[in-house]
């Protein structure tokens, strides 16, 4: 019963260790992974670069996988550009294995004690999230030695291990299986190398457990899917598939491939390692020419529908909280950009309500249609960021990430209080337009221009973090905004006093000023929420 426990506590602390590490390595990424994802994948080959880049940064082909089907849920890869992702990712992610092949469990305790220094005397969150890196790979290392120190339970099941090394086929299932149960594939090739250093099983037994471990790791893809868009669903297809239709060959060209990794090195647990890297590249390198195909294929298994456009929230994946926080997190920014964009189409449809005249009369009841799908649109994502953020603190995260999670939260939350008093500007515009004198047209005109560019500019400083953006709304424009509704509303008080104005329209008017006056308040505080980011990054 100890020997139970000492190989559970060895896989925990093994798994807790890559936790760590890749939990780490996204913190010191920060956006730049997500960016990779969204900018870099116009080809397939580009894609399979950018998947191996990612992969290693996070230490986590599931978080790859999963940023990818979010962003072909969103629409903004296509599946040829996912493939690529995948089979880059599935390259990455085998410098996991190639770390644990190096046998340096020696140094486990050091690099915990090396990790712990860093925390204590951490100056910097970069350095913080470094010591968290250093701190997990210790912690990998140790759990590999209690595992390997540990197997004497196994070694009582010398039969059901003589199966696997008979049949490859049983070894796939094994992995397979093992993998599904673990949510690791970096764990079951650790379990696998501890096993064969005792000599419980030789390479003919482990190779077929790394093709099911392959195998084993696309049910995230699959699960991540499940209720998404048919797209989604496609690039889910598209990992499995390719790392099925891989194994088939492999398990086809058995004998090859074994001599293949035998000649690679004279080392057991480093013939394992390069087992995956090998499959992994080769695969890669066999199905390249064939991604076109392969999509189609996909495709016609998958077929597209008209309704199969995301609507709502397109980055919420709640798959994305369990595999990667810091991901989880970056994908509420994703989702405030695009409430950004809808606010500031829900602002033209108020701008082309008051001001735009020319050509053939615009039907009122079109623009009030479009712009109240668009108000429900921004209520509803406003809604779902609130319960995501909800279950992402429940999960659990770093002060630093908490404190930027709830600015991007109240971010959201001024977005929709800008759609409430655009939702007055247009409510009223069909009372107001008719009564404008030109002058009260051009100073109305002339506070909304200043109003919309403090949202788009408040908006654009949220989705790059940039502060010159946001100084440019909270130092320049806010103070603006105030002067405007200031010295409009005095002066349309003196036409009212002079007669010049409907006295009951001429309130409306003011009404209006104050809610332009308000939507540069909101956007003043995200302008603010900006800062404060940036400020908790540094």
């Amino acid at each position: 019963m100890n020997t139970f426990f000492n190989i559970a506590g060895g896989v925990a602390l093994f798994l807790y260790g890559i936790r760590l590490m890749s939990e780490a390595l996204q913190l010191l990424a920060g956006e730049k992974m997500r960016e990779l994802i969204a900018n870099l994948t116009k080809t397939p080959l580009r894609g399979i670069f950018v998947g191996m880049l990612v992969t290693v940064l996070i230490q986590s082909s599931t978080g790859t996988t999963v940023m990818t089907v979010s962003f072909v849920n969103a629409g903004l890869l296509n599946l040829k550009q996912a493939i690529g992702i995948i089979m880059g990712a599935n390259i990455g992610t085998t410098i996991t294995a190639q770390i644990i092949a190096f046998k340096i469990e020696a140094v486990a305790l050091p690099l915990i004690a090396l990790g712990m220094v860093l925390t204590i005397s951490a100056k910097s969150k970069q350095l913080q999230y470094l010591a968290n890196g250093i701190i997990g790979l210790g912690m990998l290392f140790m759990g590999m030695q209690i595992i390997g120190n540990s197997s004497h339970l196994i070694s009582e099941h010398k039969n059901l291990l003589l199966i696997l090394s008979r049949n490859p086929l049983t070894g796939v299932i094994a992995g397979m299986i093992l993998t599904i149960l673990i949510q690791s594939s970096a764990a079951t090739i650790g379990l696998t190398m501890a096993v064969a250093s005792q000599g419980l099983i030789d390479l003919d037994a482990a190779i077929p457990i790394i093709l099911g471990d392959n195998l084993g790791t696309t049910l995230t893809a699959v699960v991540v899917a499940m209720g998404s868009t048919r797209p989604a669903k496609q690039a889910a297809a598209a990992h499995v598939l390719f790392n099925l239709i891989g194994t088939v060959i492999f398990l086809l060209f058995f004998p090859l491939y074994k001599n293949i990794v035998i000649a690679s090195s004279s080392d057991l647990g480093r013939q394992i390692a390069n087992a995956h890297t090998i499959f992994n590249i080769l695969n890669t390198i066999i199905f390249f020419p064939f991604v076109s195909l392969l999509a189609k294929l996909i495709s016609t298994i998958i077929p597209l529908k008209p309704e199969d456009r995301p609507e709502g929230a397109l980055y919420l994946n709640r798959r994305l909280i369990s595999v990667s926080v810091a991901s989880a997190v970056e994908a509420v920014r994703d989702e405030i950009s695009h409430m950004g964009s809808i606010i500031q189409a829900m602002l033209e449809i108020v701008h082309e309500s008051f001001f735009d005249h020319s050509g053939e009369n615009k039907n009122a009841e079109d623009l009030f249609k479009r712009f109240e799908n668009l108000e429900h649109g921004i209520n509803s994502i406003t809604r779902e960021i609130s319960s995501y953020a909800s279950e992402i603190w429940q999960k659990g995260v770093s002060e630093g990430m908490s404190n930027i999670l709830g600015c991007y939260v109240n971010t959201s939350l001024d977005i929709e209080r800008i759609g409430d008093h655009a939702e007055n500007l247009i409510e009223r515009s069909s009372v107001v337009d008719s009564s404008l004198s030109d002058e009260a047209r051009s100073e109305l005109k002339d506070m909304f221009e200043t109003a919309a560019k403090a949202v788009s500019s408040s908006i654009a400083s949220v989705q790059t973090l940039n502060i010159n953006q946001a100084q440019l709304v909270t130092k320049e424009l806010e103070t603006k905004i105030d002067n405007q509704e200031k010295f409009y509303r005095h002066k349309h008080i003196e036409r009212l006093n002079r007669g010049e104005c409907d006295p009951e329209r001429g309130v409306n008017f003011i009404t209006l000023l104050g809610d332009l006056e308000r939507i540069g308040d909101h956007a003043n505080n995200i302008a603010g929420y900006t800062m404060d980011i940036v400020k908790q990054g540094n």
